[in-house]
């Protein structure tokens, strides 16, 4: 998960409005989704960013589907759920996405998503809020401590690419002869 407030704080503080999303916010969600989260962004990011994750969020806990908009134009937006466990009377609420429009960050509105949905969380009788980020991200980091999340647990994401790829670039040699190159099955 990324947090996005970045480096504009010198930039004028707009009006914002944070609500639940609508159908209609799907698209610009989506596409300014794509802009934040890409391996290029965040090159050690573990979950896809895509329309699938958009939509089962947004079908499966609408209440947890927010957006910070600016003029009626969507800036930013958080996308939450829960997580109950059987044998447990603890529910859990995960942030699972935060992101803002990088020409509005540093203004408060990741803040302001976040206050709001914590407030939903409060409602629906969540116990305990769970965010997950990289451990290299430190902006998140510190607007996480900055909301009151603490006690930060380690993790490792492994990951194996299990594309076909070309071996380096060593020819293969076979009775003495260079034969060209191999690829990996």
């Amino acid at each position: 998960m990324d947090s996005v407030e970045g480096p504009n704080k010198h930039k004028k503080r707009h009006h914002v409005t944070v609500r639940q999303m609508e159908i209609d916010d799907l698209a610009t969600v989506f596409h300014l989704g794509e802009r934040l989260f890409t391996a290029k962004v965040v090159p050690n990011l573990y979950r896809t960013w895509d329309e699938f994750e958009l939509t089962s969020f947004f079908q499966g806990d609408p209440e947890l589907c927010l957006t910070a908009e600016i003029e009626e134009r969507v800036v930013g937006f958080a996308l939450a759920t829960t997580i109950s466990k059987s044998r447990s009377a603890w529910k859990y609420g995960y942030l699972v996405w935060l992101g803002i429009d990088p020409e509005f960050q540093g203004q408060g509105i990741g803040e302001k998503l976040f206050v709001h949905l914590r407030e939903r969380m409060k409602e629906i009788k969540v116990n305990i809020m769970l965010v997950d980020t990289q451990a290299d991200n430190l902006p998140a980091l510190k607007f996480f401590r900055k909301m009151g999340f603490g006690h930060p647990e380690e993790h490792i994401y492994l990951t194996l690419n299990m594309a076909p790829r070309r071996k380096e670039n060593r020819p293969r040699i076979q009775n003495g002869i260079r034969v060209g190159e191999d690829l990996d099955e």
